[in-house]
């Protein structure tokens, strides 16, 4: 047990999660026609790892180093308490120019939607870009707002009483994807 969560089963190991941001990576690719106008923005926490490993991934095929950037999504949460104590918001901001340019937001699980609506706030926060484009290791279902990804490493039905974890080297020491029940 974790945290009063009962492990149910892994999903994924470091294979299958290689495996799957290389296809994500060949599919940015291949959508945005190569990669001369990308810029990769990982969504704290998990997702800037991920992205900086499809950024390798892109480097590897294309022999080009595509921007990287990372947002934190805080402030543009709908879900926040009033008494909430607001982070630095320094990291609200993103250093490349992103005008014109097809912005993959990159994320480690979608559910509701919800970061998804604040990532895309954060990022139209710092101009206009072209495009922007979802990326996203695990798509649980269950979405609260009209928001679906452009790229998905693997789609996993769940129910509500379910909790998917990511786990990933950088952060946690394992490349694992996990599920648990409340």
């Amino acid at each position: 047990m974790k945290n009063n969560l009962i492990f149910k089963s892994n999903l994924m190991d470091d294979k299958a999660i290689n495996r799957a941001l290389k296809r994500i990576s060949h599919e940015i690719i291949e959508k945005n026609k190569g990669v001369s106008n990308i810029v990769l923005v990982g969504i704290k926490t998990r997702g800037k790892p991920i992205s900086k490993r499809i950024q390798e991934n892109i480097l590897k095929f294309e022999k080009v180093s595509v921007p990287l950037e990372s947002i934190d999504i805080t402030l543009y949460r709908d879900d926040l308490e009033e008494d909430y104590e607001y982070p630095n918001i320094s990291s609200r901001k993103i250093g490349t120019s992103i005008k014109d340019k097809h912005v993959i937001l990159i994320d480690d699980v979608i559910y509701t939607g919800r970061t998804a609506r604040a990532a895309l706030d954060a990022v139209t926060s710092n101009g206009r870009p072209k495009t922007i484009q979802l990326a996203t290791l695990i798509d649980r279902g269950h979405r609260e707002l009209p928001i679906r990804p452009d790229f998905v490493g693997k789609n996993i039905p769940t129910s509500k009483k379910e909790i998917v974890k990511v786990s990933l080297i950088e952060t946690d020491g394992k490349d694992s994807v996990d599920i648990y029940e409340k």
